[in-house]
This record gives C-alpha cells, sequence and structure tokens, in this order.
C-alpha cells in the first residue's frame, strides 16, 4: 500500500519538533535481507526510505548490488513514512525520502534538509473522485468535498479549484482521515473526495457511478518526490552523492526498459508485499526522472516543471492553510550542483 503522506498529521508536525531535541525517534523495521553495501573504511551514509513507488525503486539498487558496484556505502533503512521524517529530524540518519512540500515542513520545524535530486513526480496516483452527475471541476461548486486536510491531495484539490477559477469558498470543505474517505464518500452529502491509490480504487468501489475527474496527471510537477540530504553529510560527502545520483539513473533505465520492466516490478511489489500485477498500476501513476530529465527539473524557473516553482507554490499553500506560519525560504533547501554535475 502506498503510505507516503498519510500521516503528516499537526501531530506528526509535532512530533518533528520534538525529535530534533530527543533521539528517540521510532527504529524501522529488521529487513530479512541485508540493505547494506560495505566498502571498506568509510562510516555508512544511511537513509531513510519508505512505501511509494519512487523511493521502493531503491530496492532494484539494493538487490542487484549496484551501490556497492559504485563504491558506496550505504545503509537503507525501511520505515514507516512520518517515522522517517522523525528520524531525520532526531539526526539519525543522512538522508530521506521524502515530497519537495513535506521537506518544507521539516525545514520550518528546525530541520535543514536540501533536496538533491528528485526520483519522481505523482503522475496518477493523487485523484479527484466525484459522484454521478459531476463531470469535471467547475461542477463542484457549490458541493461538499472530503479531503485530508493540509495534504497532497488538498494540495491538488486547492489546485485543481484555482485553475477552475473557483474560490475555496464556494466549496463545503470536509476533513476526514485520508483510509477513511471510502466510507465518508459513501454518504448521501459528499460528492467528491481528494484522495490517493490505492484508497482512491477503494472509493470509487464504494460508490456506484462515480469516476475520477482529475488527477496529478493533470498537473504534472505538482508533486515531487525527492531525496533530501542532511547539510553535513552533503557538504563531507558530495562525490558519493554524485554516484548515488548516477545509480538512480541506472534503476530508472531498468524499469522503463521493456526487458527488464517486469522484474524490476516484481522486486519493487515484493518490497511492499503487494501482488506484482496489483503493484504495476501504482508505477503507472508515477513518472520517474531520468537523470537528464532532473537536470531540466533542478533548473530554476516559477513554474511547476521546476522543483524550485513547485515549491514556491507549495511553500504558499502551507501558510495559507496554516500549516506553518511564515514563508521558507525555498532555494536554501535545494542543491542543484549534484544533478548539474552529473552524467
Amino acid at each position: 500500500m502506498i503510505n507516503r503522506t498519510a500521516t503528516l498529521t499537526l501531530s506528526v508536525i509535532l512530533g518533528m519538533l520534538l525529535t530534533a531535541c530527543d533521539n528517540t525517534a521510532k527504529t524501522p523495521d529488521t529487513q530479512t535481507k541485508s540493505e547494506q553495501s560495505s566498502t571498506t573504511n568509510s562510516k555508512p551514509i544511511t537513509i531513510g526510505y519508505s512505501d511509494w513507488p519512487g523511493w521502493v525503486a531503491w530496492q532494484i539498487a539494493i538487490d542487484k548490488g549496484w551501490l556497492k558496484e559504485a563504491g558506496l556505502n550505504v545503509d537503507f533503512k525501511w520505515f514507516d513514512y512520518s517515522s522517517s521524517l522523525n528520524a531525520f529530524s532526531a539526526n539519525q540518519l543522512d538522508a530521506v525520502m521524502v515530497t519537495n512540500g513535506d521537506n518544507l515542513i521539516t525545514s520550518s520545524g528546525g530541520t535543514k534538509g536540501i533536496i538533491i535530486m528528485a526520483t519522481d513526480y505523482s503522475a496518477g496516483n493523487d485523484v479527484i473522485i466525484a459522484k454521478d452527475g459531476i463531470n469535471n471541476i467547475a461542477d463542484l461548486k457549490g458541493k461538499w468535498i472530503a479531503t485530508e486536510k493540509g495534504l497532497v491531495d488538498h494540495l491538488l484539490l486547492s489546485t485543481a479549484l484555482d485553475d477552475a477559477k473557483i474560490p475555496l469558498s464556494d466549496i463545503k470543505l470536509v476533513n476526514s482521515v485520508t483510509n477513511e474517505l471510502p466510507q465518508v464518500f459513501a454518504s448521501k452529502d459528499i460528492s467528491a473526495i481528494a484522495v490517493w491509490q490505492p484508497v482512491a480504487s477503494q472509493a470509487l468501489k464504494s460508490v456506484a457511478g462515480s469516476k475520477i475527474i482529475y488527477t496529478s496527471k493533470d498537473k504534472p510537477g505538482l508533486i515531487y518526490d525527492t531525496v533530501s540530504v542532511n547539510m553535513n553529510s552533503l557538504t563531507q560527502n558530495k562525490e558519493q552523492w554524485t554516484k548515488f545520483v548516477q545509480v538512480w539513473d541506472k534503476v530508472v533505465n531498468y524499469i522503463q526498459d521493456p526487458k527488464t520492466h517486469d522484474d524490476a516490478v516484481k522486486i519493487m511489489a515484493n518490497r511492499v508485499g503487494v501482488d506484482p500485477s496489483q503493484y504495476a498500476k501504482m508505477i503507472d501513476g508515477t513518472h520517474f526522472l531520468s537523470l537528464q530529465e532532473n537536470k531540466k527539473v533542478f533548473a530554476k524557473g516559477a513554474a511547476l516543471d521546476s522543483i524550485y516553482g513547485s515549491s514556491y507554490h507549495v511553500n504558499e499553500f502551507n501558510v495559507k492553510n496554516g500549516i506553518y506560519q511564515t514563508l521558507v525560504d525555498v532555494d536554501s533547501l535545494i542543491d542543484p550542483t549534484i544533478v548539474q554535475g552529473s552524467n
């Protein structure tokens, strides 16, 4: 099950603040197979990763031994998503896999993670579902719509309404825990929900005639999934992080090559305990970013095709919705030199 942002509630944000002073963040689950690629001398770089296709894809590099082949001493630690952010905030990790928006939240709490690359952007896994008779975003005016406030699909809904020139005041927003949205959607008063897969598929089954009217594929670059690195680790290990980014390019090629695609899906599905045919649908809703695509994404710009522009957009959304009080310095949290200097 994809669980990228399901637990970033106010209590979790508070937990991030507390773990900055408390080294008791939840430890990762023990792996049945070693996830450490060892070299002889250096202390391993520790990286937290969790259940999202763009991050699970690193399991390919782990299983294939590509990190060790590149001369990297990397220890991947598997976490529940919110626990990985807590561990990063407590300086228990050198890097963490995180959405660009959530990286801003951890930064607002005092933990400065520097984004060095993007693994992907959501390309259909985040959706707005409506009941029969509602065919587009304009039809949502005056309707009751449920989502979990402050999370990525609240952002998706807000952006879709902005594009349709419908102010949030023209809808009736209902806050609901993401995993309960299928039941909420089935109630007579709720006309639509904003939610991510696989919960979205459950919601579609719960209400006959319901359909998807908008997805993250309609807004590419709205939600980037990234690698965020502790400043000290980045400064001390730039050569290692450059090699790390180059290994990622190999992973993307393995996923996209028709000859190896099925094996890639199998490895990823095994990591999260899902049937490969089911997991393949999640991969279809994820646009994996190659090294060359990363070079374009890390060119500074104001639009969503730039990690900068996307993060500016999320930054304003976070302040507008009370996630934090003042705008974060986005530029200080992005380092384009790693991807721009890699071949």
